[in-house]
């Protein structure tokens, strides 16, 4: 990790509220009806339920959706036993982890003792809370036994997941590869290097797939484990050998797969030599395999590859597994996690790996198409299906081995129930920044000689996301970068004081002089104009020496736009500029619009707007359902707003019979679609949750957009303009670097668009 990764992951912990996870009430909580409802004397009744029927906890509680992630800190991914406090991030990163992904709650649960007796009478004390409990970072072989006694002894399910996850994302690589290079798995011969909890999980559920016990190897820092060794654990004994093998380089020849999880460069090229033909290796040892990938390729072209890093084909990842697993069993109730559920998790994952890939994660992941094979063995951990596809294969397995308490009988709306879980907000910013670290673009910053613009510069040039280029004086630019010891070497800075800039200064003006000598524009004023940034920064990009900009970030909205307006230029097809926001939410983005440039748009100009964004929200993938907000529903009130919206609605339907859109409609009656179809059952709306709002006015947009963003909890990204020659973006004034981060993403992505 460099030192910029460092820093930033101690920042990103630290600032603003502390840590990763927090808990939210879920009730209404302002009145004291309500206070009195969720505690006493209310809360008495649902207690006075749950004592007569301990089922009706599930019912009355949070804990059908509540996970605990329990460790005691003695083997926390690559760094050992570092304790209990020292791992708590890791606990609450894997929180964050299940929330995002299957929408499940978790405490984090740090347990300070490495006795194994007093670690399972904890957990059992306060698995009562709890619908599931996830096992964490305990060493071995102490996990086996924490975990087998748990599970005999708790009714809710219980996973240790580095044992288990591992285990089935592993397996269902090996059941796509030996399909690929078609070999049987019963003929296999498997090296396992490494006897950890999670070699030993792995070689258990590899023979419940099929592979022989007589063909699994598994070899530990002394060299292959045989069954004449002395004082071996009781699960190395089930998987020592009497076969004449001593090293990892004898138990190499003639084997079929090698499975690493070890330590970094164990296994050598003349190991992968000595292999049967079309051998599959797995080096998952983070954060460096047992043997480099490139090195592996070139060494046989005929292998295939797996690791746990995201940087080379087919990453082995637990993500792909334990959120969804717990998802499944919580949601029928089950009082295990057991082999046929987590054999379930594997022919769900290996089979959805093999269906066409979605386009987001094709422009996340690759340059071209991803399809099954060698390169493409499991599924990529932003697959929006992973939870639809996994979490009903194992809800359907505890039901049908009668583990499961609860039974779904409505199959597809389960499915459904699973995709609202969650919105696909995050995954749309994922997506535009995968695509602008497959093309980064040179993104002038105006307002350079400000930290926040710097360290912006500084994260997406370490992250490859953009070319900064810095227009600002280069003394005061240098001097903050020194004080905040900013990575920003080599990025290039525009001084308008540097005697090469002023003469490009001096084209600028002479070219704007001449489009402009027509329209009160002489020559001393183009001079004027280019001595300033709002007129230079869109010279540059608009002579290409640039591919965007930002701007704004200083100054306000109207003295950063017009120049811009007036330097690019609006597209020969487009009769306005506009200004959009996107709002990430748990539901997915919504879009508002025109919420920064349009005062008081004329009907032709609303239409323009709503044909505008209709197109830029189809350009993210997603079928634009657009609301007319108005004060009136449908006629309900007269007046100029109610009447434009109405007038736009008639055009619409008439003239782009295919978009989704109705109008005008009050703003409560277009974010419920169920007082919605309730109210007004005609409305083409009905049962197309909206995802676009068009506002009959600037104030109405403004005003909506800034109170969402101030009020809710949610992620604003903007605002977008379109319309413009050149992406040209103005930022809001005091934007916070995340922010200004997000903007230089939606830069880049409207350059590549704009480039094909």
């Amino acid at each position: 990790m460099d030192n910029l990764f460092k820093k930033d992951a101690l920042r990103y912990h630290s600032q603003g509220r502390a840590g990763k996870i927090e808990v939210k009430p879920t009730k209404p909580h302002a009145t004291q009806r309500d206070l009195s409802l969720a505690y006493s004397p209310g809360v008495a009744e649902p207690c006075l339920e749950i004592e007569k029927n301990p089922e009706t906890v599930y019912t009355y509680t949070s804990k059908s959706n509540l996970v605990a992630v329990i460790s005691n800190g003695t083997a926390v991914l690559g760094l050992g036993d570092i304790g209990p406090l020292a791992g708590k991030p890791v606990m609450e990163g894997k929180g964050l982890l299940f929330k995002i992904y299957a929408d499940l709650d978790v405490f984090d649960i740090e347990v300070d003792t490495k006795d194994v007796d007093k670690f399972i009478e904890t957990v059992k004390m306060i698995a009562p809370t709890f619908g599931g409990i996830n096992l964490e970072d305990i060493k071995a072989p102490e996990c086996f036994e924490i975990e087998r006694r748990l599970k005999d002894e708790l009714s809710i399910p219980v996973m240790h997941d580095d044992q288990h996850g591992t285990a089935m994302i592993s397996s269902a690589g090996l059941l796509n590869a030996l399909e690929i290079i078609d070999k049987k798995i019963e003929d296999v011969r498997v090296v396992v290097n490494g006897a950890g909890a999670a070699a030993v999980s792995c070689c258990r559920l590899y023979k419940r797939l099929g592979v022989r016990a007589e063909n699994v190897v598994m070899c530990d820092s002394k060299g292959v484990i045989r069954a004449d060794r002395k004082n071996l654990t009781t699960e190395k004994k089930e998987f020592a050998t009497e076969l004449d093998l001593h090293t990892l380089e004898d138990a190499c020849i003639g084997a079929d797969m090698i499975l690493g999880l070890s330590v970094a460069d164990v296994i050598s090229p003349e190991m992968l030599l000595s292999m049967n033909a079309n051998p599959i290796v797995f080096a998952l040892a983070n954060p460096n395999p047992e043997i480099d990938y490139n090195l592996a390729i070139e060494t046989r072209s005929d292998l295939i590859m797996a690791t746990g890093r995201s940087d080379y084909p087919n990453q082995i990842n637990n993500v792909l597994g334990f959120p969804y697993i717990f998802r499944g069993a919580l949601d029928v109730r089950a009082t295990d996690i057991n082999e046929e559920m987590k054999v379930a998790a594997v022919k769900a994952i290996a089979e959805l790996a093999k269906e066409p890939v979605p386009e987001e994660v094709n422009v996340a992941f690759s340059d071209g198409n991803l399809t099954f094979g060698k390169d493409y063995l499991v599924p990529k951990p932003t697959d929006p299906r992973l939870l639809e596809t996994i979490a009903p294969a194992v809800a359907k397995a505890a039901i049908e081995s009668g583990v499961a308490q609860r039974t779904i009988r409505n199959w597809s709306a389960y499915v459904e129930n699973l995709r609202k879980r969650l919105g696909i907000g995050d995954p749309l910013l994922r997506k535009l920044k995968a695509n602008a670290k497959k093309n980064p673009k040179r993104i002038l910053l105006s307002d350079a000689d400000n930290y926040k613009m710097l360290k912006a510069a500084e994260i997406v040039k370490n992250e490859n996301i953009a070319i900064p280029v810095l227009l600002g004086e280069k003394a005061i630019i240098e001097e903050i970068i020194e004080e905040n010891s900013l990575e920003l070497d080599g990025v290039e800075i525009v001084d308008p004081r540097d005697p090469h800039i002023k003469a490009l200064s001096e084209e600028f003006a002479k070219d704007f002089y001449l489009r402009k000598q027509r329209q009160g524009v002489d020559l001393k004023k183009a001079r004027q104009m280019m001595r300033s940034r709002n007129f230079f920064a869109p010279s540059m990009v608009r002579a290409g020496l640039a591919d965007g900009m930002l701007s704004g970030l200083e100054r306000t909205y109207p003295e950063t736009i017009r120049p811009a307006m007036k330097i690019i230029g609006r597209k020969e097809d487009k009769s306005l500029v506009m200004g959009l926001y996107i709002l990430l939410t748990k539901d997915g983005p919504v879009f508002l619009a025109d919420t920064t440039v349009n005062k008081n748009p004329s009907t032709e100009q609303l239409i323009e707007i709503t044909l505008q964004t209709a197109k830029m929200v189809k350009d993210f993938n997603i079928e634009p359902h657009i609301a007319l907000l108005s004060y009136s529903n449908f006629g309900s009130n007269d007046g100029f707003g109610p009447d434009k919206m109405k007038q736009v609605a008639e055009y619409l339907h008439k003239n782009h019979p295919e978009l989704i859109v109705d109008g005008e409609i009050q703003a409560n009656f277009a974010i419920n679609n169920d007082l919605l179809s309730e109210r007004f059952p005609f409305s083409k709306l009905v049962g197309k949750p909206v995802n676009t709002m068009i506002f009959p006015n600037l104030s109405s947009g403004n005003i909506a957009y800034k109170m969402l963003q101030s009020m809710g909890d949610i992620k604003v990204v903007g605002p977008i303009l379109n319309g413009l020659k050149k992406p040209v973006h103005i930022l809001q004034l005091g934007s916070s670097v995340e922010e200004i981060v997000d903007m230089i993403i939606v830069a880049v992505n409207d350059a590549i668009k704009l480039n094909k």
